[in-house]
């Protein structure tokens, strides 16, 4: 592998050499967007729009090397996951959730992007708690973003959708929700971290009632991060 020499920590365990893979700057972003399907080098520049397009050039060429990412043979310019790469998604929806703790308020000039808010949603979907629940399709507009995410039982297909979101392959799931099985949200992206915390005040509802609101709260969350009891009861 192309990182294990002088670049290496020149340690012998799992998480270095995941870091030696994975840990430079911008690497798990290209991750994150490439785990909601296939990109070409305009489409990840377009999601990612602050990364210097030879570092995107360069990262793009250790992924391969590290064969995390490969080429699509019938897309000209297109990158996609290996299978190797596929099995760093629980890696990225565990630091989505975690960063969702740390999140903050919007600073000037960062942006909601579809691939962002649909791996979000990943990492809030309870799929325990939608099993038990009726198909329903939820449509999120944040910031001029849209994404739709498909629940059936406890399985979720979310895609981008609307301006500017990059053409799908055909969806996973079979479902074809009739309007009353329909909740269609816009949110500021401060509302869309409150709405993932259980707080639905923010939201402005486009289609839907208070029922599909509800229901929304408990597939989609994202628990907040903190000191454990345990931690907090032997400090006391």
């Amino acid at each position: 592998m192309a990182t294990r020499g002088a670049r290496g920590f020149g340690q012998y365990g799992g998480v270095a050499r995941a870091l030696e893979r994975v840990g430079d700057r911008w690497a798990l972003l290209i991750v994150r967007d490439l785990l909601v399907g296939p990109r070409r080098y305009g489409d990840l520049k377009t999601g990612l729009p602050r990364i210097p397009t030879n570092i995107l050039s360069d990262r793009l060429k250790e992924l391969q090397e590290s064969g995390v990412v490969r080429r699509v043979p019938t897309v000209r310019g297109g990158y996609e996951l290996t299978a190797l790469g596929h099995g760093l998604e629980p890696v990225v929806i565990a630091l989505e959730r975690w960063g969702w703790s740390v999140l903050g308020d919007q600073a000037e000039g960062e942006a909601v992007t579809h691939d962002a808010l649909a791996v979000a949603l990943r990492a809030a979907f309870r799929a325990d708690a939608a099993a038990s629940l009726p198909p329903t399709e939820y449509v999120l507009h944040v910031a001029g973003t849209s994404v739709s995410a498909i629940v059936v039982g406890g399985t979720l297909d979310v895609a981008p959708v609307g301006a500017g979101a990059l053409p799908q392959p055909r969806r996973r799931s079979a479902f074809e929700p009739v309007p009353s099985a329909v909740l269609e949200l816009e949110l500021e992206p401060a509302a869309l971290h409150g709405v993932l915390a259980g707080d639905a005040s923010g939201a402005v509802v486009l289609a839907g009632d208070a029922e599909l609101l509800a229901r929304f709260g408990l597939t989609f969350r994202i628990e907040p991060v903190g000191p454990s009891t345990d931690v907090i009861s032997a400090a006391a």
